[in-house]
């Protein structure tokens, strides 16, 4: 995993944003959001760590019935909270360092139906997104509000919690084990 910003020109799509452990905003805070999109208009991406406790089939309309009845719900992040985005991933083999994972985002109800289907496919929906507009991100990079790590083929396994974002943090190096360990209010000890 890598904790530096990225270069000028590197993409963070496929990564991870975990927000730093002194983010106290409430939105963010203890988050690890899966980017999407970044580039130098803006960027994207959903929160993987804020379940609400739903099944799509919940939200009714053609879902409740349907083949994407049982699909887990997300809080994805603050912008277009009632823009539904069905994500998928799966295990993809790779010769040179064991597994990987493929990737689907925004995919429409009929292709996450017969992805559905298949063996090792995980299918997340989310109830809107984070989004930055262009260099926003970047400033908040500069001023070590997150954390850029890798997306390690286990961690989107893991339980989708606030124990995520600590995992994520801690294999990074000690210091961030250390950071992402600390409790809220250290002083009730």
């Amino acid at each position: 995993m890598r904790s530096h910003p990225p270069s000028d020109d590197e993409s963070l799509a496929g990564s991870l944003l975990l927000a730093h452990p002194v983010l106290r905003d409430s939105t963010f805070r203890r988050t690890a959001i899966l980017m999407s999109a970044h580039d130098e208009q803006g960027a994207m991406g959903v929160v993987l760590n804020r379940p609400m406790n739903k099944r799509l089939g919940e939200l009714g309309g053609d879902f409740a019935l349907g083949p994407l009845s049982d699909v887990p719900v997300f809080d994805g992040g603050p912008v277009e909270k009632r823009q539904l985005i069905l994500c998928a991933w799966r295990p993809q083999p790779d010769s040179e360092d064991g597994e990987a994972i493929q990737l689907l985002f925004g995919i429409d109800p009929q292709r996450a139906a017969e992805l559905a289907g298949e063996e090792g496919v995980q299918l997340r929906a989310f109830l809107g997104y984070a989004g930055w507009s262009g260099g926003q991100l970047e400033g908040e990079l500069e001023r070590d509000t997150w954390v850029v790590a890798d997306l390690e083929p286990q961690l989107i396994r893991h339980r989708p919690d606030e124990t995520l974002w600590r995992r994520a943090l801690s294999e990074l190096d000690p210091q961030w084990r250390l950071l992402a360990g600390e409790p809220d209010h250290p002083e009730r000890n």
